[in-house]
């Protein structure tokens, strides 16, 4: 992906479709839509999976919650949106082998009714994921249990019911479909804000004005349809396009805090099945660090990136300690971050925990706007699937889609003991060879290629982690890194797992950065202040601000 080029074409060029919003839903709409023969242009007023699609629990799963409520509301919705987040888990499983891989799910129950409740209902859950070769649930003993998770309370703990999900690294896996789109010959670019519409003389939209944030330019994006894919702020969008359309967006805040791996000491993640406000907690081991989360909290403000605070640091860590041998010590916090969900709905007195991860696609008839609006990343390919039947619609076209079996950049003969070679032939510490084919899949060796003639970029960014500085050339070389946090949050995961080491590689990562794109001093220091205040910003929050 080159920005620069990208650029010219969105200024120069007619498009069919022009998709605003680079986040899994908005990528995954790029990658069908040209695969089925459309020119298309893919924009975001900020980085790719800059917001939702980089904040979720990391899961790929159909939903657990959703069945129990099925099953105890009688709620066949529900149990659609189970059956279409199994049926997808698998293609997002096999499309990025190297971004996501099968987790061991316990959930620990202190009786044997308890046990069997959740092991009936999680056989059920099996029997609904007719696609996939996933291993199926078993109901474990206790001594069983803490061989795999031995930090548990040994007092409270009866037995567990054990199944499987995916994970996935969300920001990567969303980045690919970019990558794979761009490869696939849609013009795509980072940090282009939308700041209006033009109109033909039926009132339809033909263009898309924009500013470069980069550079400040301003011009218009031509496209003969539009694709509004901004998940929590759909409403703004649809809002330019039709001053008239109601708010269809209700969005909820969802946080997560991070804490050391040792807390849980295991590869197997844990689902906590009740909380007091009726949700489930996840506690999910993620790039050395254990993800706990995740809340529900409606949110009017979208203008202002979600932050965890105390209040939400203490909920969670409460949620989960009871179930631990040794209490959580608080001032271990690693990091945490906060997202949005664009749930939808109609009744503004419903809660946000009752509402549906489900998908519209709305057609708007006075400008033509398309807007996919709600879902969950699970089901990304079957809400662009559903968008892009809709633009074949729109054009009087019958395309196949093939996104189904389309592997993702660096999926292509995944192999992860491929690691080997790359120690060999570059001789790279174990632990970074794994990162980097993990991350990277087959083009793992065009990152290492990089220090086989330059011995410096060998270096790790921090001796605790495998990231080693060739990635950020590597990302701003061929990811469409722009900025330090492109790189430390959604390129390699270090500002969601550790904020005082992202904060402690800042400077080195701004400086090779600077040299790929030829910063000056004044510009570097700008990028390094701003990013540090944001890190401190963050800590300071989590640590003295209670719930509002």
């Amino acid at each position: 992906m080159n920005r620069n080029e990208s650029l010219v074409k969105l200024e120069n060029e007619q498009f069919d479709i022009c998709i605003i919003g680079g986040g899994a839903s908005g990528a995954g709409c790029a990658l069908d839509a040209v695969l089925r023969g459309y020119k298309v242009a893919l924009i975001d007023k900020s980085d790719f999976a800059s917001e939702t699609s980089s904040r979720s629990t990391k899961l790929i799963h159909g939903g657990v919650r959703y069945l129990e409520q099925a099953f105890k509301n009688l709620d066949f919705a529900q149990l659609k949106q189970v059956r279409h987040g199994l049926e997808e888990r698998h293609i997002v499983l096999n499309n990025a082998p190297h971004l996501a891989r099968p987790l061991a799910l316990m959930t620990p129950v202190s009786s044997w009714i308890e046990g069997l409740y959740f092991s009936i209902g999680l056989r059920m859950y099996d029997w609904f994921a007719t696609t996939d070769t996933l291993p199926k649930s078993k109901w474990l003993k206790k001594e069983q249990v803490l061989s795999k998770i031995p930090t548990l309370n040994k007092a409270k703990l009866h037995s567990a019911v054990m199944y499987y999900d995916g994970q996935l690294d969300d920001a990567r896996y969303c980045l690919a479909l970019a990558q794979s789109a761009s490869e696939a010959g849609a013009t795509v670019a980072n940090y282009i804000e939308v700041k209006g519409f033009e109109k033909d003389e039926k009132g339809k939209l033909n263009g898309v004005q924009i500013t470069d944030k980069q550079s400040t330019k301003e011009f218009t994006v031509r496209a003969k349809l539009v694709i509004n894919c901004t998940g929590p702020f759909s409403d703004k969008i649809r809002h330019f396009a039709n001053t008239s359309l109601p708010g269809r967006i209700r969005p909820s805040k969802g946080v997560h805090v991070v804490l050391p791996y040792e807390v849980l000491n295991s590869d197997h993640a844990m689902l906590i099945p009740k909380t007091p406000d009726g949700r489930v907690v996840f506690a999910i081991p993620f790039e050395g660090s254990m993800l706990l989360g995740t809340t529900d909290t409606d949110s009017n403000d979208v203008e202002n990136e979600s932050k965890l605070n105390k209040g939400e640091v203490d909920y969670l860590v409460s949620t989960l300690n009871p179930y631990l041998a040794d209490k959580i010590d608080i001032s271990k916090i690693k990091a945490g971050f906060g997202g949005l969900r664009p749930l939808l709905s109609a009744d503004p007195n419903k809660s946000t925990k009752t509402l549906l991860r489900d998908h519209e696609i709305e057609i708007d008839a006075v400008s033509g706007l398309v807007s996919l609006l709600g879902g969950k990343w699970t089901t990304y390919r079957l809400m662009a699937k559903d968008t892009i039947d809709q633009a074949d619609h729109i054009f009087g076209q019958t395309n196949e889609c093939s996104t189904a079996k389309h592997m993702l950049v660096g999926g292509a003969n995944y192999d992860f003991d491929s690691w080997k070679f790359l120690a060999k032939d570059f001789n790279l510490p174990d632990d970074i060879s794994q990162h980097l084919v993990k991350k990277y899949g087959c083009r793992a060796g065009e990152v290492a290629k990089l220090t086989a003639f330059n011995e410096p970029l060998k270096e790790r960014l921090n001796s605790q982690y495998p990231y080693i500085r060739a990635e950020v050339v590597y990302t701003v070389r061929h990811e469409m890194a722009v900025i330090p946090r492109d790189v430390l949050a959604r390129r390699i995961r270090l500002e969601i797992t550790d904020w005082k080491a992202t904060l402690q590689v800042l400077p080195m990562v701004a400086e090779l950065m600077a040299t790929e794109l030829g910063w000056d001093k004044a510009e570097k220091e700008r990028h390094i202040t701003e990013y540090a205040r944001l890190l401190e910003h963050f800590m300071a929050e989590a640590t003295t601000t209670e719930v509002k």
